[in-house]
């Protein structure tokens, strides 16, 4: 298992960027990455709320982790911290005993200049048989369409 951490500077206010990592609509348009589609099937926002969400490559060469060409998986919220935090624990729904466990995903949001939001990501327990370069690239489209959500409003 592995850690990815990365970060961005997005042009909007905390409270903004929160309310988008709790929405099931904003998330299913940030979150996705580029090439795939995205379902949330339960999302329940709140400590302990659960939530599941598919992704679905656009390409019929895309190979999922749950079936063909779908990545599904669930998890509930563990911590929510108004404006500043977000800790959800996620795991694929998946037969491929290598990609099984929990993974903690944890969104950091602090102050920065200009009125703006550094926003961090931190995957953790992500599991060896997930390529690290494309987790982060995945990770690393996910917080530019979040920025580009969040600007847009």
């Amino acid at each position: 298992m592995y850690t990815t951490r990365l970060s961005r500077h997005v042009n909007a206010p905390r409270p903004a960027v929160y309310r988008a990592l709790l929405d099931a609509d904003a998330m299913v348009r940030w979150r996705v990455p580029d090439g795939m589609s995205g379902q949330v099937h339960e999302f329940d926002a709140r400590e302990g709320g659960a939530f599941r969400v598919s992704l679905t490559y656009d390409a019929p060469t895309g190979a999922g982790k749950s079936t063909a060409h779908t990545d599904t998986y669930r998890g509930h919220f563990v911590r929510l911290v108004p404006d500043e935090l977000v800790v959800e624990e996620i795991e694929f729904e998946t037969a491929d005993p290598a990609l099984r466990g929990r993974m903690t995903m944890t969104t950091s949001l602090t102050d920065a200049g200009g009125g703006g939001t550094e926003v961090v990501l931190l995957h953790e327990g992500v599991p060896d048989s997930v390529p690290a370069a494309g987790n982060e690239t995945g990770m690393r489209m996910a917080l530019d369409n979040l920025a580009r959500l969040v600007e847009e409003d």
